[in-house]
């Protein structure tokens, strides 16, 4: 490296010198670039140094090259590399291109890596008060592995995860050391996680400041322990999560308060600041289907105190509005189970038919807790909700059916008005839904996976005009590979079954359909369904709907996708044909921006649909562009 490095040093120099006068803040770093890294990633190393290259964008943030800072940077990818498992990591060369007008340079850096020194095995001593199947996942869930390079940030982490699982099984003063220790070759350590569990102890007094309108007694009911409990670290931070989601208080912070003599005892600090109590949300956007859309939501998050929150939504857009109003109580004789009032006037307006509902609903909600440390925290979350809805309900089908004759069997057999396509009802019902997240984060997930079940009881006997029952289903994965890509997949199914021999006992409204950005892409909205007659969709009692995307970065926030979609919906229940999906594939793009994300998709049929009508005329194209930009719905 000697020779080169010293000429390649001087050159650089010599050039920000000449090109001072030419550019008031020296020369600009177009890019920069790295060779040779393998075990770590480009993004990894730009994060911990200073030289970075200017924005692509004209408008972007510019980069200017310091020759102290680069001087720097070559070490701290030394040391970088050193505490990763690669003491014998270096930066063997670098190559520098200057413009031709002296104002800009683009810098390559050649990296040799070297053999890294790895983990031959974990010992864990001490950890004998831990229930055996939490030393079992202790082990094997720990961030840094047999086999693995060296990684002070992983070993660090996982003697974190092992100081925390002591203090989530009443320890909160252990302590950990890990000691190094040589293995059977020279390549090779064994690391020794050494734990002093200490004395065990139990929650004392909650002492709870900075609140002022919410009531002591409302903090201490969302608290997941109690004095006298056997002390968990698990319990604090569960705590704080759910102060935070009451949506009173801008700061929450849970905290026991130890003792230099090790007590037995631990009390606990509660410190709140409250935020405002009144709040109102704005949302707008754009998409193919919904066109213009806008949302408004204002929420009383301590209405009469006690953490109730009493809300109204008002919303608008080409497919639904309306407004609705909602009071949620969240302690309901436990912490555990909450109560929701809510009740709507709305309007949809879909491509088979139009709907308004009145009515209202209650539901009870249990929700089951996140337990264990850093490595247990990653439990499911869980919830079980049961509703009882009463809404009147009055719908009409599309203008299209109206217009042929030899429709008119059809619409009776669906318990529509033959001269007019109309029906209305009572819906009386019993919902029960559950679910269960195990996602590392539901709004963008990388891993993990999300359950739901939907099971809905319509009847006579509660007072309704529909009698019928209906059972959906969900499934949800998210596996990372490759560091950045993400593979998702979905599959959705259920059937809805008339209690009795007749379809009049089922809604028109609540039959099923599939097409759109929210399904099948590469079809419409609610195109495909059952055909009538004269090929206008009808939609059916079963439906069945998967879904692949194999998502990556393209550059900064900017994401792509290739996906995969199949479905289809059948006219008896519980009549899944697998056989006779229909399919679409294409590319989509996404964009993160401060009103929202930008989504674009466009998919192309693979098998069209023979008959179909669209505005009344046959279909004549294979593909559909789908695209949205501000919040969804």
């Amino acid at each position: 490296m000697g020779i080169r490095y010293i000429r390649v040093s001087f050159l650089v120099l010599a050039l920000v010198g000449a090109s001072g006068c030419k550019e008031e803040n020296g020369v600009k770093v177009a890019s920069f670039t790295f060779n040779g890294n393998r075990a770590v990633t480009v993004t990894q190393l730009r994060q911990v140094l200073a030289t970075q290259a200017s924005s692509k964008l004209p408008w972007g943030p510019k980069k200017y090259f310091s020759r102290e800072q680069f001087e720097a940077d070559l070490k701290r990818i030394v040391a970088f590399y050193t505490d990763r498992g690669y003491p014998n990591a270096r930066v063997s060369s670098f190559d520098v291109q200057l413009s031709q007008d002296q104002t800009s340079v683009k810098i390559a850096l050649n990296i040799a890596e070297g053999e890294p020194i790895r983990i031959e095995r974990i010992a864990l001593e001490g950890f004998e008060s831990l229930p055996a199947e939490h030393r079992t996942t202790l082990e094997t869930g720990m961030p840094l592995k047999p086999g693995l390079a060296l990684d002070r940030a992983l070993m660090q982490a996982s003697r974190e995860a092992a100081l925390d699982e002591l203090r989530d099984h009443g320890h909160p003063y252990a302590s950990v050391r890990v000691e190094d220790r040589p293995g059977s070759s020279e390549r090779l350590r064994v690391l020794a996680f050494r734990a002093d569990p200490g004395p065990v102890a139990h929650h004392g007094d909650i002492e709870i400041s900075g609140n002022t309108s919410v009531s002591d007694n409302v903090v201490r009911r969302h608290l997941t322990f109690k004095p006298g409990d056997l002390y968990q670290l698990s319990k604090l931070r569960e705590s704080q999560r759910k102060l935070y989601g009451l949506e009173l208080f801008q700061f929450a912070n849970v905290e026991p308060i130890r003792s230099e003599e090790r007590a037995t005892i631990v009390p606990t600090r509660v410190t709140v600041t409250e935020g405002k109590h009144r709040k109102v949300n704005f949302g707008l956007g754009y998409g193919t289907e919904e066109k213009a859309r806008a949302e408004i939501d204002w929420r009383h998050v301590n209405f009469f105190g006690g953490a109730r929150t009493a809300g109204v939504l008002a919303r608008y857009s080409g497919i639904d509005g309306g407004v609705r109003l909602n009071l949620n109580q969240p302690y309901l004789f436990s912490p555990r189970y909450s109560f929701g009032l809510s009740g709507q006037a709305w309007h949809t307006t879909e491509p088979a038919f139009t709907l308004d509902t009145r009515g209202g609903r209650a539901t009870v909600t249990r929700q089951f807790a996140r337990g264990g440390g850093q490595l247990f925290g990653g439990r499911p979350s869980m919830t079980l909700a049961l509703t009882y809805a009463n809404e009147f309900e009055s719908y009409e089908i599309s203008n299209e059916a109206l217009e042929d004759l030899s429709f008119r069997d059809e619409l009776i057999s669906l318990g529509l008005d033959p001269r007019r396509g109309t029906g209305e009802g009572q819906r009386s019902a019993l919902i029960l839904d559950a679910s269960r997240n195990a996602t590392d984060n539901l709004l963008d997930a990388k891993r993990g996976y999300l359950a739901s079940v939907h099971l809905e009881q319509s009847g006579t006997f509660l007072g309704g005009s529909y009698d019928y029952y209906e059972l959906t289903a969900e499934g949800r994965f998210y596996q990372k590979v490759a560091n950045k890509i993400v593979l998702a997949t979905q599959v959705r199914g259920g059937s809805i079954d008339a209690q009795g021999s007749s379809d009049v006992q089922v809604p028109f409204f609540k039959r099923y359909f599939l097409g759109g950005a929210s399904n099948l892409r590469g079809w419409g909205r609610f195109e495909v369904a059952p055909l009538s007659g004269f090929g206008l969709p009808i939609g059916g009692t079963t439906f069945l709907n998967v879904s692949a995307e194999v998502r990556f970065p393209v550059w900064n926030a900017l994401g792509g996708v290739i996906f995969v979609d199949g479905g289809n919906v059948w006219t008896e229940t519980w009549d899944f044909n697998v056989t006779d999906l229909r399919y679409n594939v294409g590319p989509g793009l996404r964009y993160n921006t401060p009103i929202g994300p930008i989504r674009a998709d466009l998919g192309y049929q693979l098998n069209p649909i023979a008959g179909l009508l669209v505005n009344g005329k046959p279909e004549a194209r294979r593909f559909r562009f789908h695209f949205s930009i501000g919040q969804a719905f």
